[in-house]
């Protein structure tokens, strides 16, 4: 395995590479989520690809500099993980060496990005999509995996190829779970134990309203009421950032589930913030 810290590692070591060359992009904190995604892009390089898997902590996406700062880098646990896994490149910059002290260029998505997540964190997808379009020019992938746990993020990075003609392919791995159903994060840890035994609510509360659907409701306020009483009652502590109901395709709200949809939810624990989804 060989560790990349700059675009000239990059040049001297990747160029001459043979394709593919498929992406992981992650910030650490490395868990069987990411191992599960490493997994399949060495599945899909082949015999005769290679894999890269970019460890940064990108500071443009995070509009709580306490966020920032309490976000695990455990550096050294990641690259013996990679190495364990067979990982070709891992691709470890540092800010200022990634991002000019200067820069004055912005990536940013205007459509997708108005609701979820973005309605409560301004300038977090501005900094996802700045820093996905830097790792696909600076690493020229042949595809990246992303996981499906935040829907939102993956829609939005397809429509940034598909606006900016990126030749990346880009592949959705499914949301790994723990046994429990809670969605695998680097967050998870920040659960107290009593934390961790509700925390499981939220999937639950998510199949409840997916069965009321599956039964015929087509009223997005009644499925979503589902979801509501079921964490209320398991998990009364618990506080909803957002629970929407979403087009797959648009990510715009709906009123009735009338074409391909998404349940998506942002969670607090405490001040532990989990996000899941589930699609309909």
């Amino acid at each position: 395995m060989i560790q990349l810290h700059s675009e000239h590692d990059i040049q001297e070591h990747c160029d001459s590479s043979p394709t593919p060359l498929v992406l992981v992009p992650t910030m650490g904190a490395l868990h069987e989520g990411h191992f599960s995604l490493i997994r399949k892009a060495k599945e899909l390089a082949g015999e005769h690809g290679k894999v890269v898997v970019s460890i940064f902590v990108n500071p443009i996406q995070f509009d709580r500099a306490q966020d920032l700062d309490s976000y695990p880098q455990p550096i050294a646990q990641d690259l013996q993980h990679c190495e364990r896994l067979g990982v070709d490149y891992v691709y470890t910059p540092k800010s200022e060496d990634f991002y000019f002290e200067d820069r004055s260029i912005e990536v940013s998505e205007n459509s997708l990005s108005s609701l979820l997540c973005g309605a409560t964190r301004p300038g977090h997808f501005n900094g996802v999509c700045m820093v996905i379009t830097k790792l696909f020019n600076i690493l020229q992938p042949t595809a990246a995996i992303f996981g499906q746990k935040d829907y939102q993020q993956l829609a939005i990075i397809r429509r940034l190829v598909r606006d900016l003609s990126f030749r990346t392919e880009i592949i959705a791995h499914p949301t790994v779970r723990e046994v429990s159903g809670l969605a695998m994060s680097s967050r998870n840890v920040g659960l107290s134990s009593e934390e961790l035994s509700l925390a499981p609510a939220i999937r639950e509360g998510l199949l409840k309203a997916r069965e009321l659907y599956a039964s015929g409701e087509k009223s997005t306020d009644r499925i979503l009421s589902k979801f509501r009483l079921h964490l209320d009652r398991r998990a009364p502590l618990s506080k909803i950032d957002y629970l929407e109901c979403v087009c797959a395709d648009t990510l715009q709200a709906l009123t009735e589930v009338d074409r391909p949809a998404v349940i998506a939810t942002a969670v607090f624990f405490g001040p532990v913030r989990l996000i899941d989804n589930i699609v309909l």
